[in-house]
């Protein structure tokens, strides 16, 4: 470090990878001056936000000069899920959580357990907090959840000096989730000074039976904290409100370190619109079902094997996935490769509407059919 004043950055800030988000619409459309893009990078919701959520959001606008009161959003979730309000704190998106939780339990003594190929936040919040990240090998591609998070393995990497468990289910880039079962037995055999984030931004894709088993959890297991988002299933990416569940305890000393006014009165009011139209997320998740269905079954027509897709996202392996990644933006498809997460050959598409996934498929199907010339 070669500017005095910055001399007393912590070392283990210096060791972290900046995030680096999708390639945004604009920014190849500034590239490359093309105007028919589609992106299939950030698995942003194909349907887009619920017309209560936007009308909501433009009524609040009209009171930006107020602080915003967050009230609403929190009885409104406090309902929905049948918990007290009391174990609900609000977020600048989910992964704002995750700062507050390592903000909370982790130093420079403490260590954190995470999946590979689990969310990439997750080293980026723990060596931010200058604590130890611990990545625990994911299954094997043969298993039969294949780079799935290997619960055992985890919890023989938890210690004494094990702070958190990042658990994210559906995890994020590679589709794998844990059933009720595996995660209540993971949890029966965690010391109890541990805390468990389950990381669950995609559990709505799961269905609505699956999605309130797991608030189960946190009635048995007071050192659960289930964290969720409207970026997903809601397409409230932008406006960036996420939650977490806990018990009140937990929530009472997030709320210590949580700044105040964090989301926005429009975020606000669009989440608890969006949380009450439930026919708006019902078209949303058949939206996605369908188009899973379709992604699911043409990539395997072309002979590529496919990771379990239980969110609203397929993962592929391609033995040159970053040439088809870069043939792909040519044509103005924005596609993830997931070099970052250290799978190389593997691409993420994010699940479109039926008009965005055919013109992937098709364009991939013409790209394999080039083979050696990529």
């Amino acid at each position: 470090m070669t500017n005095p004043h910055l001399t007393h950055v912590r070392p283990s800030i210096l060791q972290i990878t900046p995030y680096k988000p999708g390639k945004p619409i604009e920014a190849l459309a500034r590239e490359t001056g093309l105007a028919d893009i589609i992106k299939l990078a950030s698995n942003e919701s194909a349907l887009g936000p619920s017309p209560r959520a936007m009308a909501a959001a433009q009524e609040a606008l009209l009171q930006v000069v107020r602080y915003p009161e967050e009230y609403d959003l929190k009885a409104a979730l406090a309902e929905f899920h049948g918990i007290d309000p009391q174990q609900i704190t609000l977020g600048h998106g989910s992964s704002e959580l995750f700062v507050h939780l390592a903000t909370l339990l982790l130093g420079p003594q403490r260590n954190a357990v995470y999946s590979q190929y689990a969310f990439e936040i997750y080293p980026i919040v723990v060596k931010a907090a200058g604590a130890l990240g611990r990545e625990v090998p994911a299954m094997g591609p043969h298993a039969a959840m294949p780079f799935g998070h290997d619960l055992a393995a985890m919890l023989e990497a938890v210690d004494r000096d094990t702070a958190i468990v990042f658990v994210a289910n559906p995890n994020n880039p590679t589709g794998t989730h844990l059933e009720y079962d595996e995660l209540a037995g993971f949890l029966e055999r965690m010391p109890q000074h541990v805390m468990v984030v389950l990381d669950e931004a995609y559990v709505e894709y799961l269905g609505d039976p699956y999605a309130q088993a797991n608030l189960q959890l946190l009635q048995h297991f007071p050192n659960v904290v289930l964290t969720r988002t409207f970026s997903k299933i809601h397409g409230l990416a932008g406006l960036r409100v996420g939650y977490a569940m806990s018990s009140a305890a937990v929530a009472d000393l997030l709320n210590r370190v949580r700044l105040p006014f964090n989301v926005g009165r429009p975020s606000l009011a669009a989440a608890a619109a969006s949380l009450q139209d439930t026919a708006h997320l019902e078209q949303a998740f058949a939206i996605n079902e369908e188009g899973r269905r379709y992604l699911v079954a043409s990539l395997q027509e072309m002979g590529l094997a496919v990771l379990p897709a239980a969110a609203n996202f397929v993962t592929v392996a391609l033995h040159n996935a970053q040439a088809i990644y870069e043939a792909l933006l040519a044509q103005g498809i924005i596609v993830r490769p997931l070099k970052s997460y250290g799978l190389p050959d593997y691409l993420r598409i994010t699940i479109g509407l039926p008009r965005e996934n055919q013109r992937f498929v098709a364009a991939l199907r013409q790209l394999l059919a080039r083979g050696a010339h990529l």
